[in-house]
């Protein structure tokens, strides 16, 4: 069996609204956003320190990091 979209809003359950996609409002995007943002929402995984994302893309782009 297939899935299919939900047509609601992630953060309230409420209609999504065109506009806002997918959600129903501003007030519950911006409130999504400050979840992201204050660490309400995670990715499972170990913590990584910002060094070493710093090294893992320097790695990946061919450069040392220096200017």
């Amino acid at each position: 069996m297939a899935k299919t979209r939900s047509s609601n809003c992630p953060v309230c359950r409420k209609p999504k609204s065109q506009k806002f996609a997918p959600f129903c409002s501003a007030g519950c995007k911006d409130r999504d956003l400050l979840q992201w943002l204050g660490e309400g929402y995670k990715v499972p995984g170990p913590s990584v320190s910002p060094d070493q994302l710093a090294d893992q893309f320097a790695e990946e782009s061919g450069r040392d990091g220096e200017s």
